[in-house]
């Protein structure tokens, strides 16, 4: 992680006293005290910080909130405060405010479960053995592919309430990109798929609000044999143990069929009922593995479409555009996707990357970041999927649903007189 400077040390601050607690004969809290010691434990060196300071203002401000409120609210009892205790406060309020050196902590998403024993079903050559990265295009980037795009929307992963999911997001996101780009530029529809079934029924192999992977999430499609389109089931950002905002009350994520696709006739006063549909659109995986490295990632890109990626989202927290480019020390806590390639006029490698925090962030919920030296860990847990079968279109079903799916199949690139997809849709 990043280095911290060392604490500047302050000694013989003396300040006027606000408080002193008539049982002891030491003074409860001296403001400048406060203050100062509250600095040197964010590694705030009061040296740097004048009366105008945002910082220093606000720990002023916050040491006479609480005289004020001791003074005049609180009970008598209340007042004989400790000097650590009100520093500790103050230091938390600080931090929490992001006003100190080191960023809060934050949850790290990324978690291998229990149950997820299979990193890798490979079963066809990779692309790095069949194309070479030297004759691949500076630019690339499967949202302009001669004019066409071939990504699936924009996630995200936190609304209705945070949901630790980004693992789901980047791993499913990356799958029905492939699919649509096997499906061809005159695909009938655009395919998203349900990541709120994998919260649900996935929660021992690939995770759930709490963290998971995106190979986890492969291995959960690929074992179970589906995953249905998110017209089944919509994303609520909750899993069986999340007590979040709306989870709490009441929801039901457990593995059911009415968990899995459903839908309702209409509302309850005019008779209306949900019920559990047997038969619905979903896709498969027939192969998943790991990949790192420059190379590798480019080639895999460009010869079956986009991947899932791990990466240290810190420094991304505050990314408002352009092409991040610091190499700082990394630990992997989150998952996105990658959809290509770029190269800037000064000739600036980067990777085009889709995250799922909505939108608002970043560039329309994409960022670019340096490529080829491992930035934030981008390149050292790649995975990658290959769909198996899909529901391509639905046609009029019997009676009993016999004839209600028709399905397309997925042709590898490597298979014997096939082209890499991005070659072939560049022809094309």
């Amino acid at each position: 992680m990043g280095t911290l400077r060392p604490k500047p040390k302050c000694t013989g601050i003396t300040g006027p006293v606000i408080f002193k607690n008539p049982s002891t004969s030491s003074t409860v809290a001296t403001a400048s005290v406060v203050v100062a010691r509250t600095l040197v434990h964010l590694s705030i060196d009061p040296a740097e910080t004048t009366s105008t300071h945002p910082k220093m203002r606000f720990a002023r401000l916050t040491v006479i909130t609480f005289a004020l409120f001791l003074a005049v609210v609180a009970p008598a009892s209340a007042r004989s405060i400790p000097v650590d205790q009100l520093e500790k406060t103050l230091e938390n309020l600080m931090s929490r405010m992001h006003l100190g050196n080191a960023p809060p902590k934050r949850f790290n998403e990324y978690k291998i479960m229990p149950g997820h024993d299979k990193r890798s079903v490979v079963l066809s050559a990779q692309p790095h053995e069949y194309v070479k990265t030297d004759t691949l295009p500076k630019t690339f980037v499967w949202s302009n592919v001669k004019g066409h795009n071939f990504l699936s929307k924009s996630l995200n992963q936190h609304i209705p309430q945070y949901c630790g999911s980004c693992w789901a997001h980047g791993a499913m996101s990356a799958l029905a990109d492939r699919i649509q780009i096997a499906s061809g530029k005159h695909r009938a529809q655009d395919v998203n798929l349900a990541i709120q079934h994998i919260l649900n029924c996935g929660t021992e192999i690939a995770g759930s609000c709490h963290g998971g992977s995106h190979t986890g999430a492969y291995q959960f499609v690929h074992d179970t044999g589906f995953v249905p389109f998110d017209t089944c089931l919509p994303y609520e950002a909750c899993s069986a143990e999340s007590t979040e905002g709306n989870c709490a009350r009441g929801g039901d994520y457990t593995c059911t069929a009415m968990n899995t696709c459903r839908t309702c006739s209409t509302f309850a006063e005019f008779g209306g009922f949900c019920s559990a549909l047997s038969t619905f659109p979903n896709a498969t995986v027939a192969e998943y593995g790991m990949i790192s490295g420059e190379d590798a990632i480019m080639a895999e890109i460009y010869a079956r479409g986009p991947v899932s990626a791990g990466i240290d989202a810190d420094g991304l927290r505050g990314y408002v555009g352009g092409i991040y480019s610091d190499t700082p020390d990394f630990e992997i806590n989150h998952i996105v996707s990658i959809v290509g390639w770029g190269t800037a006029e000064d000739g600036t490698k980067y990777w085009v990357v889709r995250n799922s925090w909505g939108q608002y962030w970043g560039e329309m919920g994409y960022f670019r970041i340096i490529r080829g030296v491992n930035s934030l860990g981008i390149e050292d847990e790649v995975a990658w999927a290959t769909p198996g079968v899909w529901t391509h279109m639905n046609v009029a079903c019997y009676e009993d649903g016999s004839n209600c799916i028709k399905k397309k199949e997925y042709v590898d690139p490597s298979t014997p007189g096939r082209k890499p997809y991005g070659q072939y849709h560049m022809e094309s």
